[in-house]
């Protein structure tokens, strides 16, 4: 009793950036423990406790890196258990507590809101319940009309309805939740010709990784009345957010286009050459699943498909990665400070400078953390570098594409993979102010003194 005291004492000790990664751990722990259970097998299936753990962070984090074959490791229960742990961790810890505790008829007072905030990276209380309630009514509508569309369209793919419909459940929710897992063996290669099927799952991938309060905010304005719409204002997030990923979408198009024309493009028709390069674009955001080997494509899109998986998802949503907000504030940060301008602007409203650091501690750490994993695989794997980048980028941002080397690594870097995968979903922020002193007095300033820069 007295050691449950102090745990508990323990835990109210901690802040809720701190509280958010303990959850998140505790994710990891359960779902390892589901996952790991023989019934949860398929016969024959032996996995170590190395693999069924590197899968349970790959699905808490949404990622879908992989050591092991999926449809050939797990039955039906272990599938369906993997598409919750994906649900868990597509929507986050505290949205889905927020339902729970709706549920039950929880208050959710001033502590839980906190812990909301944290999870979701929100800046203010106001609306912050109706905010989560609304994403997860949302998100399940998403997935329930992806599951139907594509549960009904693989009538046509495979013998039985039973089938069909249990590869649509799972294909939405991996989706929408951007989890990255498939259950064909071989991602979306089988459905390299059918152009439906690649638009659903585009369509679905988009949603779960443009924002949150995006959808909400998108929702809100569609069901108004015209009258209503009159007074709506999309806020700067949706607004910034969403031209930052309709820009990086149409940016990794292109420019794939551009790199592959010569070579992967040079056998191709113009709807395939559109649809791979959409698809390829649309997925490196955070998506993980794939319609051909990323092992054809040349090094110079390797690197730059790399980039976009670093850059990764928009804030509150289901990715990871930098985000496309904070690589949006540090580029027109560094375009105002070449103008000679000291404010920096956006949509006729001024940034807080506050959040122009933190964009530029986002940036500068997740390069620090990815190149110094990418220097520790290449002393202890014999992969290339390449290849060793673009796994390093996959994992940090929570994407789960590969060139196919995740299972050959070593149990030391499965762990650095796997350090990366946690905190390309929980983000770098989070990650840094989980070392606050929650019991520190408030800060003194000393005398501002200039220093030579450049």
């Amino acid at each position: 009793m007295r050691s449950k005291n102090k745990f508990s004492e323990w835990l109210n000790q901690r802040s809720p950036v701190q509280l958010i990664i303990i959850f998140y751990i505790i994710a990891v722990t359960v779902s390892c423990l589901l996952l790991g259970m023989p019934v949860a097998h398929k016969d024959g299936a032996d996995l170590t406790f190395m693999e069924v753990l590197f899968t349970s962070v790959s699905a808490v984090s949404v990622t879908g890196l992989s050591v092991v074959s999926i449809v050939d490791s797990f039955n039906q229960l272990g599938i369906v258990l993997l598409a919750v742990v994906l649900q868990f961790g597509g929507v986050g810890v505290m949205t889905l507590g927020t339902f729970i505790w709706l549920v039950v008829g929880k208050k959710i007072g001033l502590k839980e809101r906190r812990l909301i905030m944290a999870d979701q990276n929100q800046y203010s209380f106001n609306g912050i319940v109706k905010l989560m309630k609304g994403v997860f009514k949302l998100i399940l509508w998403i997935e329930l009309v992806g599951f139907l569309i594509l549960g009904t369209y693989y009538l046509t793919y495979f013998s039985s309805w039973q089938e069909a419909y249990f590869h649509g459940f799972f294909a939405s929710i991996s989706a929408t939740t951007n989890g990255g897992f498939d259950i064909t063996g071989q991602s979306l290669m089988p459905f390299k010709d059918d152009y439906f099927v690649q638009i659903i799952h585009i369509a679905l991938i988009i949603f779960g990784s443009i924002g949150f309060p995006v959808l909400v905010e998108v929702k809100d304005y569609l069901f108004a009345s015209q009258e209503e719409r009159k007074f709506m204002r999309f806020s700067l997030f949706t607004k910034v957010t969403s031209i930052t990923y309709l820009g990086l979408l149409i940016f990794g198009f292109v420019i794939m286009i551009a790199l592959e024309w010569n070579h992967f493009y040079a056998d191709k028709s113009w709807h395939e050459m559109i649809f791979y390069s959409l698809f390829q674009s649309t997925t490196s955001r955070s998506g993980g699943l794939s319609t051909f080997d990323m092992n054809l494509l040349t090094e110079q899109t390797q690197l730059v498909t790399s980039l976009l998986m670093f850059i990764g998802a928009s804030p509150s949503s289901v990715g990871g990665g930098i985000r496309t907000t904070t690589f949006a504030l540090v580029i027109i940060f560094i375009l105002t400070f070449a103008r000679g301008k000291s404010k920096v602007s956006v949509f006729k409203r001024e940034i807080f400078e506050e959040d122009l650091y933190k964009a530029v501690v986002v940036v500068l750490m997740a390069v620090g953390l990815c190149i110094t994993a990418v220097v520790l695989l290449t002393i202890i794997e014999d992969s290339s570098l390449v290849a060793i980048i673009f796994e390093v980028c996959s994992a940090f941002g929570t994407t789960g594409l590969s060139m196919g080397i995740t299972a050959e690594l070593t149990n030391i870097s499965k762990v650095i993979l796997m350090v990366l995968m946690f905190i390309g979903r929980i983000g770098i922020l989070t990650l840094l102010f989980s070392f606050n002193d929650v019991t520190k007095k408030g800060e003194f300033h000393y005398p501002k003194e200039k220093i030579i820069i450049g």
